[in-house]
């Protein structure tokens, strides 16, 4: 089974960003700890981070027929993205929609995802647990 996580814009500055909400984990952490999980369960994974909405897209669209699920902090872009909803959709692939941080404890135009409609499921506020979880959820649909 294979999996993609995909992060968007501002993920490649965690641990310096916002420490108070984000932590001090950064990305390169959070992958290293997904590639040792994923191994211990068996999962084939790609872990990619970009700031620009267009190679996200681009991204998910590639994933179809290559991925079974696919793991993604859409970040800022979940709130704001029909683009990224579209081509989920369009894929038809298992998403699952995580965030570090609580998005409905937080400022209210964060409540709402454009994403989440199209996802399988939510999972944040879990830090980068989040991910863990995702991951975990993922193991579990395929046993």
């Amino acid at each position: 089974m294979r999996v993609l996580v995909l992060n968007g814009p501002n993920l490649n500055l965690l641990g310096t960003r916002k420490p108070e909400i984000y932590g001090t984990t950064t990305l390169a952490d959070i992958e290293q700890m997904m590639r040792q999980r994923a191994e211990e369960l068996g999962i084939e994974m790609d872990f990619m981070q970009s700031n620009y909405e267009g190679e996200l897209v681009e991204q998910i669209q590639k994933a179809k027929g290559r991925y079974q699920y696919l793991i993604l902090n859409a970040a800022a872009y979940t709130h704001t993205s029909i683009a990224i909803r579209d081509a989920i959709e369009a894929v038809e692939l298992p998403t699952i929609e995580i965030h570090l941080s609580n998005i409905h404890a937080r400022e209210e135009f964060r409540h709402n995802s454009l994403i989440a409609p199209v996802c399988v499921g939510q999972i944040c506020g879990f830090g980068a647990k989040s991910y863990l979880l995702a991951l975990h959820y993922v193991a579990e649909m395929e046993k």
